[in-house]
Formats: structure tokens, C-alpha cells, sequence
């Protein structure tokens, strides 16, 4: 989970040369070379695009910025339907050519032997970025608005949002990814009764269409505070499930079983530890799976991004307790 980040300070320093967030993601050498420091650094077992979920909406003409101290902002909003109509559909190999190059340079640069994950937000996380005019203190009440005045015009968005999904994760497969991650980070927002009409129809819509293209490209869907949903997004003939430190890791295992793995989900906070802190927290998560469970279909990983407060060493402590193990 995010294994390029502030907590690095060689990522840092690229960073600081690029001059800004966006500059950096849309600048394929420099993403080569932030996408392969932790791997250089942690020998991790694959490797995960450096980019953003929001370069999307960015191509779509919202015009992204990253404001010191608040997070994603969009220059352009929308507030009514002629601004959703008027949106962009993007097409990838034009708007979005510079993560198709940087995907080509690090498969390139990468060992053979590390697969490439790319990556996307999901149409409803990306519609809450969208109308809420980036990020939010208030836990996306414009979207959660729009659900209840307005439903088909967050549903016009969401399709739009899943064909231009589908076409840009097409095309980092064309570029080179081995496997496809799918962030649905503010799904856990939705009511029970909600979540299968505006986030899973359309999650399953992506996969179906991936699968059909590329039968061998492995697709993983991380829903954060989906633990409730586990059976459903199960069933959406995904790959792999990522999971958030609040689900049980062996119920997970038991419901993904002869479907699909499960990739999770130690507690990113864990890595603020102590060394004997970190090992104990490993060992508890792997103990508590059989042999059988490790052995298939489990990918170990953190339940969601690493913290720019991480110290360095700590990843390697974990990545060391989880190899000994």
C-alpha cells in the first residue's frame, strides 16, 4: 500500500526536484524512479505504479492541484447537470499518455521477476473527490447529496467515470502491468442497501470488462470499512480481495475460499511501533491462519497506505518478521 511515499527521504529528494505532486506523477522518468526506490530498498515481492486515483478526473478537465496542508483540490467543479454533461471523456492514450509511458519505463527498468501492479480508483471513490471539489473534512456530504436529490445524475458520472476506468487500466496493460488493483477508498461511506447500486455494479462491470480483454491479468478490489460486503465483492469474479485492518483476516480467508485471495491487512499504524512491537503484531496476524490458508491465496500487505510518520527501518523490520515467519 503506497510504497512510495514521504516516509522515504529518497523519495523526498526526487520530489523536491520534480517541484510538486502532479509534476512528479506526470513526469514518467521520475515516476520510474520513485516506483523503483522501495523495491530497491525493501526487495518487495511486486511492485505498484507510482501515480494517483485522481489523474482521471484531472484529464477530464477538473484541473488538479495538491494544496500544502490540504490535500486534493479541483480548480473546476461540478455543481449542476450541464457541468457533469460538459465533462471530458477522456481518452487515456491522449490525456493520460504520461502514465501509459511511465508504466512502459518501469516495466522496463524493473526485474522480470517483480510483477507490475497498476492501478485506479473506483467511479464512486472518484465521484466523491469530484463533487465534493477534492478532498474532505466532511465526509463527502456533496456526493452523499447528490445521491438524494439528484440519483441519475450521479449515476450519468459513475458511467461515465467506468468507461473511462475501464479504458485507462486497458491501457496500462497494454503498457505493461501484470496485475490490476482497484481502490474503492470511500465505499465503506455508503448505507447497506447503496453500496451494490453505486459501487459494486460498477466495480463488477470493470472487472467483466478486464477479465474479457485480458483473461490472465489478475484484477484486486480494496474496498476501505468494506468488511461487510466481503461475499459480495467476492462474487464479482475478482482476483483478489484487499481488506482494512477491521476485518477478520481468517473470516476473509473462509468467505474468499475457491473464489479469490485475500491480500491484507496489518494496521498501518503498527509500523509507528517498536521493532518487538511490529514482529509480535506479524506473528499475531499469520498465527492465527492455517498452513493451507498462508500457503494459497493469501497476499500479506498493510490495511491501507503507509504514514509519512513510518520510520524507514520499521518496513524493513516487518518485511524481515514476515520472512523469517
Amino acid at each position: 500500500m503506497r510504497q512510495a511515499g514521504r516516509y522515504l527521504p529518497e523519495y523526498n529528494k526526487t520530489r523536491a526536484r520534480a517541484g510538486s505532486f502532479m509534476a512528479l506523477c506526470k513526469n514518467p522518468e521520475l515516476a520510474c524512479e520513485v516506483t523503483l526506490q522501495p523495491i530497491e530498498r525493501y526487495r518487495f515481492d511486486a511492485a505498484i505504479l507510482f501515480s494517483d486515483i485522481l489523474t482521471i478526473p484531472d484529464a477530464m478537465g477538473l484541473q488538479l492541484d495538491f494544496v500544502e496542508g490540504h490535500g486534493p483540490k479541483f480548480n473546476k467543479k461540478i455543481t449542476n447537470e450541464d457541468d457533469l454533461v460538459n465533462t471530458i471523456q477522456t481518452d487515456p492514450y491522449e490525456k493520460l499518455a504520461y502514465v501509459g509511458s511511465a508504466v512502459n519505463l518501469i516495466r522496463k527498468n524493473l526485474d522480470t521477476n517483480i510483477p507490475l501492479i497498476g492501478f485506479a480508483g473506483s467511479p464512486w471513490t472518484l465521484a466523491c473527490y469530484i463533487l465534493g471539489g477534492g478532498g474532505s473534512r466532511d465526509d463527502f456530504i456533496q456526493v452523499r447529496k447528490w445521491l438524494y436529490n439528484r440519483p441519475e445524475l450521479l449515476e450519468l458520472l459513475l458511467r461515465k467515470l467506468t468507461k473511462n476506468i475501464i479504458n485507462y487500466l486497458t491501457m496500462q496493460i497494454e503498457k505493461g502491468a501484470d496485475a490490476i488493483m482497484l481502490f474503492d477508498s470511500w465505499g465503506g461511506l455508503l448505507s447497506h442497501h447503496n453500496f451494490p447500486i453505486y459501487s459494486l455494479q460498477y466495480l463488477r462491470e470493470i472487472v467483466s470488462a478486464l477479465k474479457k480483454q485480458n483473461p490472465s491479468i489478475p484484477t484486486i478490489v480494496f474496498v476501505k470499512g468494506g468488511g461487510l460486503w466481503l461475499k459480495s465483492i467476492a462474487s464479482i469474479g475478482c482476483s483478489g480481495i484487499g481488506i482494512d485492518w477491521t476485518v477478520d483476516l481468517k473470516e476473509a480467508k473462509q468467505i474468499g475460499k475457491g473464489k479469490c485471495a485475500i491480500q491484507g491487512n496489518l494496521d498501518p499504524a503498527v509500523l509507528l511501533g517498536d521493532e518487538k512491537y511490529i514482529r509480535k503484531e506479524v506473528r499475531k496476524l499469520l498465527d492465527g491462519l492455517t498452513v493451507d490458508e498462508q500457503k494459497n491465496g493469501y497476499i500479506f500487505n498493510l490495511g491501507h497506505g503507509i504514514s509519512q510518520y513510518t520510520p524507514p527501518k520499521n518496513v524493513e523490520v516487518l518485511v524481515d518478521a514476515i520472512r523469517e515467519y
